[in-house]
């Protein structure tokens, strides 16, 4: 077979190219007993929801994200949950939102699940001090709760700044719930993420089955989080007295920890038993009503759900309690792939990060992997969250470029190689993702049997498939599979109909999600920017915390 090897030329410009005569069309029916394979394989492992595809829908704006999620909040009934990295000290109108309806509706609970180091920075505004109101005029029905990653501890809990020791691991969840309507995202609850900060959000209309799973996972997490409560309130519950040694008090709020019998710092293996025994006893519950439905339509002669409902998989990965449920994910679906370059069926994988830095498993997937198609979109070093901040912070752009350059190195080399020994086909392009006066923080990937068609697997979610998502923060995201599109028959019922066309937008929701990230890409210029030789020892040295 003749090959064309084109990687020199185009790595700079952030293109790695071996080519051949060959080429293969994976339609995407063609590709179905792929994703079958693997949702079965899944299933084994995870707990899965079948949901109608009408369901679903893919934002495109932060200010359409902003303005649902407040509508959302003031048609609350029953239950508000927030789970996210913090609230800014700027949100008074979501502030204010939650405060309204809490008034207007006496049973309504909110519930609050956010990151410990980050909402408690010292100052004036911190998130901790912008919830105060809410906790003292709702106090029985405003529960917050604040997770603090066991990994800092020490004299390191001691000398790092505040500023820093986010790098010892977060709470990084993006779950934002009412009743049964969820947004997952990975955009946290501040201004930039309303207005200018490129993200993703996928919204849920009426669905208890997940709505319920993500209310019981932050639920799950509480008892390994702090309390907080506001420091006149401690006298009132009559807690003075009985603050155990772990809880702590600063300024106008006390921090209470749940669990007096175990330390903050070892909770790892209570929290791995609760994470595990938590999937286990959802997929088996799931499963279980699955086969009840099953059986129920089977005796009335239904069908309880379609072939074209969307399939959905939660993923909890929590790396330092040992709970890796994402990187078996990759692990699955790349022994899948495999299995479709096979049949001669290359597939297209679009990926993206704000803070590329490829976790090394992942990036030796897919490296070793050349029948995947790989088109990778990272933040500028201007659209970086850090980009212009001062001190150390203001080198995180460069380091991401620092580590951009090692991959498509490494990219090179591995296209070297393959050219070399005449091994079929490979292509990954680096892109680089810049609007003027925004940031960049989508994540996530997309799956495509081809180039040209739609995609049938997306993960989305809170992490950034890096390094600190995969060993240091709490993350959970969520696979979704979605049906191939429907041969034409001579004649089909109006219902069945709809449903079809259902799915078939939703996945053309996917490929305008796709297109309206790239259409703001433009060749990766990493090559040829120039690295101190600072940033590079704060690589080595932090490298994982990126």
């Amino acid at each position: 077979m003749l090959f064309t090897f084109r990687s020199v030329l185009h790595s700079r410009l952030g293109r790695i190219y071996i080519t051949s005569r060959f080429s293969s069309t994976c339609p995407t029916r063609k590709f179905q007993p792929i994703l079958e394979d693997l949702t079965t394989e899944l299933k084994q492992h995870q707990p899965k929801f079948s949901i109608p595809a009408d369901g679903i829908r893919i934002l495109s704006q932060p200010s359409e994200f902003y303005s649902m999620l407040l509508d959302m909040i003031r048609s609350a009934e029953k239950r508000v949950f927030l789970s996210s990295l913090y609230i800014g000290s700027s949100e008074s109108e979501l502030i204010s939102t939650l405060m309204d309806r809490l008034a207007e509706k006496e049973s309504l609970h909110l519930y609050l699940q956010l990151d410990f180091n980050r909402s408690t920075r010292p100052g004036p505004s911190s998130t901790a001090t912008v919830l105060l109101p809410l906790l003292r005029a709702f106090p029985d029905r405003v529960h917050v709760s604040l997770f603090r990653s066991p990994s800092l501890r020490g004299i390191m809990a001691k000398v790092v700044p505040p500023r820093y020791n986010e790098g010892w691991g977060t709470w990084h969840a993006k779950v934002y719930g009412v009743d049964d309507h969820l947004i997952i995202s990975g955009a946290n609850l501040n201004k930039d993420y309303f207005t200018n900060r490129r993200d993703r959000y996928i919204r849920f209309t009426a669905q208890p089955r997940l709505s319920n799973y993500c209310f019981n996972f932050l639920r799950e997490i509480s008892p390994f989080s702090y309390r907080l409560v506001p420091f006149d309130a401690i006298t009132r519950e009559n807690h003075g007295p009985h603050l155990n040694p772990h809880s702590q008090t600063r300024g106008d709020y006390a921090l209470v920890w749940p669990d007096p019998e175990t330390h903050p710092h070892h909770i790892g293996e209570k929290m791995y038993q609760a994470l595990t025994s938590f999937q286990i006893t959802n997929r088996e519950k799931l499963d279980e009503e699955e086969k009840d439905e099953e059986e129920k339509d089977e005796k009335l002669n239904q069908c309880s759900s379609t072939s074209s409902d969307i399939t959905i998989f939660p993923l909890i990965q929590a790396g330092q309690f040992q709970v890796r449920e994402e990187e078996r994910f990759f692990q699955l679906l790349f022994a899948y792939l495999k299995k479709a370059a096979m049949l001669q069926k290359q597939p297209m994988m679009d990926m993206t990060s704000g803070y590329f830095n490829l976790y090394k498993p992942y990036q030796k997937l897919l490296l070793l992997h050349p029948q995947v198609g790989a088109r990778i979109v990272a933040a500028s070093p201007k659209a970086n969250g850090f980009y212009g901040s001062q001190g150390i912070s203001g080198r995180i752009p460069e380091g991401y470029t620092y580590l951009e350059q090692k991959f498509m190195r490494a990219a090179k080399r591995t296209a070297n190689r393959f050219a070399l020994f005449g091994a079929g086909q490979s292509n990954i392009e680096l892109d680089e993702w810049e609007k003027d006066g925004w940031t960049y923080h989508a994540k996530g990937l997309w799956l495509s049997p081809s180039a040209d068609s739609s995609p049938v697997l997306s993960l989305f979610g809170s992490t950034n498939l890096n390094a600190r998502s995969a060993d240091i923060d709490t993350e959970l995201s969520f696979i979704m599979i979605l049906p191939p599109p429907p041969p034409p028959p001579p004649s089909v019922s109006g219902h069945s109909q709809t449903v079809k066309d259902n799915a078939m937008t939703l996945r053309e929701q996917l490929s305008q999600e796709i297109a309206d990230i790239r259409k703001d890409v433009r060749p990766w210029k990493g090559g040829l920017r120039k690295v101190r030789w600072l940033t590079k020892i704060i690589v080595f040295l932090v490298g994982n915390k990126l």
